[in-house]
């Protein structure tokens, strides 16, 4: 059995959440800078607001059904190998998106952007590997800190769209295919540096700390569905699981549709209507990430519950603000996108830390794999009718379809 005595746990801890925090900054720069362009380019291709959404819907949806094979292997080979494998397919991803924009092709610019989602799955099951090892005082905290690293360059990546977009031209491509170039070399990077310093691995140390001997050499067939099943009746996994779930469609489905909403507006050309958009998103993925450390410490001390029902009144209220401005008033969209993204962080980090708690180190990875599935679906669903509301009534629309996704949270959280 390995012990307290023969592996200084905290000092791997550390030096996880480190790997972790500079694995997750660098690949939100990539994943960002897709996020930006990705609908602006899939309307370029096929010359429709529609296309946009499911442009956008491909990348979520490769989120979501990816996170399970991801999180099969890391339950068999560790987060090492599961995080690797995912920025791996990511690279492959962004390849295949460039060479769709080069081809002007719109069925490989969607398979692009479905593997594209490896990232966003990675980056989201980066979350769950900093708790492995974290005392449970502290678990909201370890979790938060990996989804803070994220704000670096998911800051940064939207920013990067017109400089990515002179990448483009000088290659000879599409000028919105030139930021996925971008991602397909950070991704690479991010590929290289966590199989090569995440040692030794969180799950497979924290499971001979628990003495159960590492994962059974088979799964059970449907053990995705049994472990969302034992989440499920734990009255903290439901409200945790509802909460990931609901979040991340309410934020999906306001957030993708807002670059195309600003492209509507009159009076700016395409430079200048690109950087403002770079300029929203940036500040709707600060809120995202930059105040997660304070959100994970409210979940530890304040309580889980409650940062879950603070993160469901942000939602609410951002979509109420972002969806009566008009495509021109870009700070009134910033302020809205700002709340987004915080009652995103509420919700995904007080919720992932109750999915964690809901079950035995020996199917965590399951369950969360599973709960990443259910989240990124309910993203992909929330995405893909984005563009058809937007044409049918507009921005307004989309924000209020958004946010009455927030009533199932709270019937949960009521009945709990």
């Amino acid at each position: 059995m390995t012990t307290q005595a023969a592996v200084d746990v905290g000092r791997v801890q550390r030096r996880s959440v480190a790997v972790l925090s500079g694995a997750v900054a660098l690949g939100g720069l990539g994943v960002t800078v897709g996020i930006t362009v990705g609908g602006l380019l899939a309307r370029e291709v096929s010359g429709s607001d529609a296309a946009a959404g499911l442009g956008q819907t491909m990348g979520v949806f490769g989120a979501a059904v990816l996170a399970v094979p991801l999180a099969l292997v890391s339950d068999r080979a560790g987060r090492r190998a599961g995080l690797a494998a995912g920025y791996a397919v990511a690279v492959g991803g962004a390849v295949v998106t460039v060479v769709a924009a080069a081809l002007s092709s719109l069925p490989l610019l969607l398979a692009g952007l479905f593997a594209f989602g490896a990232a966003t799955a990675c980056s989201l099951q980066a979350r769950y590997a900093a708790a492995d090892l974290a005392v449970p005082e502290r678990r909201g905290r370890a979790l938060s800190l990996v989804v803070w690293a994220t704000t670096v360059g998911s800051v940064l990546g939207p920013n990067l769209a017109a400089p990515g977009a002179d990448l483009g031209r000088a290659l000879g491509l599409p000028a919105l295919g030139g930021g996925f170039a971008v991602s397909a070399a950070v991704f690479a990077v991010v590929t290289a540096g966590l199989w090569l310093a995440l040692r030794p691995d969180p799950l497979l140390l924290a499971r001979r700390l628990a003495d159960d001997g590492g994962p059974a050499p088979g799964r059970p067939r449907r053990a995705t569905r049994g472990a969302l099943a034992a989440v499920w009746a734990d009255p903290g996994g439901r409200l945790g699981l509802v909460a990931v779930v609901v979040s991340h469609a309410v934020m999906v489905g306001v957030m993708v549709m807002t670059p195309v909403h600003m492209g509507h507006a009159g009076g700016h050309d395409d430079a200048t209507t690109l950087r403002l958009v770079g300029v929203v998103i940036s500040v709707h993925v600060a809120g995202m990430y930059l105040f997660s450390p304070l959100v994970g410490w409210l979940a530890d001390r304040v309580g889980r519950r409650a940062t879950v029902a603070l993160g469901g009144a942000l939602l609410l209220a951002a979509a109420g603000v972002a969806g009566t401005a008009p495509p021109e008033a870009a700070g009134r969209l910033g302020v809205g996108l700002l709340l987004l993204g915080l009652g995103w962080s509420c919700g995904l980090i007080a919720g992932s830390t109750l999915v964690t708690e809901a079950v035995p180190a020996e199917v965590r990875p399951t369950a969360q794999g599973g709960a990443d599935l259910l989240m990124g679906l309910g993203a992909a669903v929330a995405g893909a009718v984005g563009g058809p509301l937007l044409a049918l009534g507009g921005f307004g629309l989309v924000a209020g379809v958004s946010a009455a996704l927030v009533v199932p949270l709270a019937l949960v959280w009521l009945r709990r």
